[in-house]
């Protein structure tokens, strides 16, 4: 991206490459019009808080716009409330096209994904042990309506560790809440929380985030023919098939380290139910004891962090807790996750073999089956093939795409659809529809909706001519 020809003319503070992200989610990502001047941008944003630069993508060659802006502001919580208050309205009374606001990604996350909303609504905070989750709710409450609290206790005995969650209905709230708080809560947003059932110890992979810890690329989760990455530095030695495995593991360093310092290194992995320091009287060393949810979490956290710098230079030893599981019967299991895992993973790269897995190989006459709770309306008829495409949608799916014939079903309800399709070993598809009402109505109904237990985004598409093979990097 051409930043340096995009500059903001206004004046005033520009942050360096460096500072965009400072403070954390103060940068806005916008779908607008390729004619938008920055001014109207200004206009237009200004009033939610100060804008430190405005940064309108441009074509490297030709200098026009294509589409794409973003809006830096001096504090999370003006950016937050940009979004909440102009996503998906029109800038001018002569734009027709509402346009797409996003908290944009931080430059250093490896991912292009824009930043969602339940990502940005959950504050974590240090508390004395004392609190109540009224207590909580009671010092919280004066920044935003909450939806919950909840206080991390020991599994044991059932004491407060000193940690909690509060659940905002808007994002903003919660980055106002982060930013006047009492420095004592010492308040940062918390990891996407994460269901605690066994059963869904798959989505915890499909949702596994960039590593921040380090700056590798993201590896393979299932770790079938040749060696990972991860698993390289341990020595070979090792004699595996007699190690101790469980959903506990302990933690030691050279460094003494606090909770808060804890808990954000092991959070990363997702499904951390709770951790605890353990003080040592007769040494500086550092004890830890985390556990999480699912053996799952608790085997890729032991093999990821175990030799991890932190600080830089001090290495942390991670080892599991022998808490006398059967440690057979808990790899016959994660060997039967991962084998059903693999398996989605080359059905969904390979849309040929979808078809005969959604009916498990049978004559396909089966109706597909849709759970959610969207009001869908009735079935209608497809479009002939030869219609004329009056509107596209671009289709993002988490953690994967629904199968064809459920993605047919889903969009032809509103009337007027030609084709929907997939992008072959992409998370990504497209509709095709005869007419502009029935598109928007799609998007007004599906997007950010979870269905089948994948949540689409649904928005328009660029038009093919101007649409590139990659999608546009979001910082």
């Amino acid at each position: 991206m051409d930043e340096a020809g995009s500059c903001a003319s206004g004046g005033g503070f520009r942050p360096g490459v460096d500072s965009l992200d400072e403070p954390p989610n103060s940068r806005i990502f916008l779908v607008i019009s390729k004619y938008t001047p920055e001014s109207v941008l200004r206009e237009r944003f200004s009033p939610f808080g100060e804008i430190q630069d405005i940064w309108v993508v441009r074509d490297k060659h030709t200098k026009e716009s294509k589409g794409i802006a973003f809006v830096k502001f001096a504090r999370s919580s003006q950016a937050c409330r940009a979004m909440e208050e102009m996503h998906g309205r029109c800038l001018g009374p002569n734009d027709t096209k509402p346009i797409k606001v996003f908290i944009a990604q931080s430059r250093s996350s490896g991912s292009h994904r824009d930043v969602e909303d339940e990502e940005l609504t959950r504050i974590f905070v240090m508390i004395p042990k004392s609190y109540t989750e009224e207590d909580l709710r009671e010092k919280f409450k004066v920044y935003g309506d909450i939806e919950y609290c909840s206080i991390i206790k020991n599994k044991v005995t059932g004491e407060s560790k000193g940690l909690g969650y509060v659940r905002y209905l808007k994002p903003s709230q919660a980055a106002q809440a982060i930013e006047n708080c009492d420095r004592s809560f010492r308040a940062i947003l918390a990891e996407p929380k994460n269901k605690a059932s066994e059963s869904s110890e798959q989505d915890y992979y499909n949702n596994m985030r960039q590593e921040t810890l380090g700056h590798e690329p993201r590896v393979n989760m299932f770790p079938f023919g040749e060696q990972q990455p991860e698993f390289s530095s341990f020595d070979k030695n090792d004699n595996r098939g007699q190690e101790a495995i469980s959903k506990r593991l302990s933690v030691v360093s050279r460094v003494p380290f606090t909770e808060e310092q804890l808990f954000s290194i092991f959070d990363i992995v997702p499904g951390l139910e709770y951790c605890e320091v353990q003080r040592d009287p007769y040494s500086n060393y550092g004890h830890g004891v985390v556990q999480y949810f699912n053996v799952a979490s608790a085997i890729y956290a032991k093999y990821k962090l175990h030799g991890f710098q932190y600080p830089p230079g001090n290495r942390i030893g991670v080892s599991f807790i022998d808490d006398g599981s059967n440690a057979t019967d808990l790899l016959r299991k994660m060997a039967t996750q991962m084998v059903a895992a693999q398996l989605a993973s080359m059905v969904w790269n390979n849309p040929s073999q979808q078809q005969f897995l959604q009916f498990g190989g049978s004559s396909g006459s089966q109706l597909p089956q849709i759970q959610t709770d969207v009001v869908l309306p009735s079935c209608k008829k497809k479009a002939p093939p030869e219609t004329p495409v009056k509107e596209r949608l671009f289709i993002v799916f988490n953690p994967h795409p629904l199968p064809l014939d459920v993605l047919e079903d889903i969009f032809c309800r509103f009337g007027n659809l030609i084709e929907v399709y997939l992008v072959s070993g992409k998370n990504v598809g497209y509709a095709k529809y005869a007419d502009r009402i029935s598109a928007n109505d799609a998007i007004t109904t599906l997007h950010g909706k979870i269905l089948n237990g994948v949540r689409l985004k649904v928005m328009l598409a660029d038009s093919p001519r101007e649409e590139s093979n990659k999608r546009q990097r979001t910082y």
